[in-house]
């Protein structure tokens, strides 16, 4: 058992490794990005998104606020009015959904990220869309781990889940364990 335990122990060392080399190099890339490549980036996920059928049927959407040049979806919220649009909240181990009202209904969150001052939304969430560092043909999404979206996920296995991000964060195959969720979809934007 001591055995077994020490081979598990070294494992999942060399894993983390790998993850945290692959997440410094794709943050890298991704931050370089210039700020109208990130915008036509954006525009392109955005068109896909409004094209599929999850989408078209969804009255509530999660999506989230961009930063370091992650792909920009507020777009979305303007194209359909109609829609309710939920944003993430993170707190200590865990990710609270509030509603999106605009940018003037937002105060900085935790890490400086911009989240929503509406109440806790509790209601059905008919769609996810995440961001990652890193996503394979699997499904398989690498975050910057803290291991928010996957605790999230996890309670949302018959929702739909969309990963959005650019074509250089495609990896063949992601190291990955039992604990992450795979995705539904990924849709990635071809950058220079």
């Amino acid at each position: 058992m001591a055995l077994y335990s020490l081979l598990c122990n070294i494992f999942f060392r060399s894993q983390k490794r790998r993850k945290d080399k692959l997440r410094a190099v794709l943050a890298q890339k991704r931050r370089i990005l210039v700020q109208d490549e990130v915008a036509v980036c954006s525009e392109e996920v955005v068109r896909q998104i409004l094209s599929l059928p999850d989408y078209q049927y969804a009255t509530t959407v999660m999506i989230y606020y961009p930063v370091h040049n992650e792909i920009n979806l507020l777009g979305l919220t303007s194209l359909s009015p109609e829609k309710t649009f939920l944003l993430p909240v993170a707190h200590k181990h865990s990710l609270e959904i509030r509603r999106y009202q605009g940018e003037d209904c937002l105060i900085r969150g935790k890490y400086g990220i911009p989240v929503p001052t509406a109440p806790s939304f509790t209601g059905e969430i008919d769609l996810i869309i995440v961001p990652g560092v890193a996503f394979d043909a699997a499904g398989n999404r690498m975050g910057r781990g803290g291991g928010y979206y996957d605790r999230f996920l996890r309670h949302y296995s018959r929702t739909p889940k969309i990963g959005v991000g650019y074509r250089f964060q495609f990896i063949e195959q992601l190291p990955h364990d039992r604990f992450d969720t795979p995705l539904n979809q990924i849709i990635l934007a071809q950058s220079k």
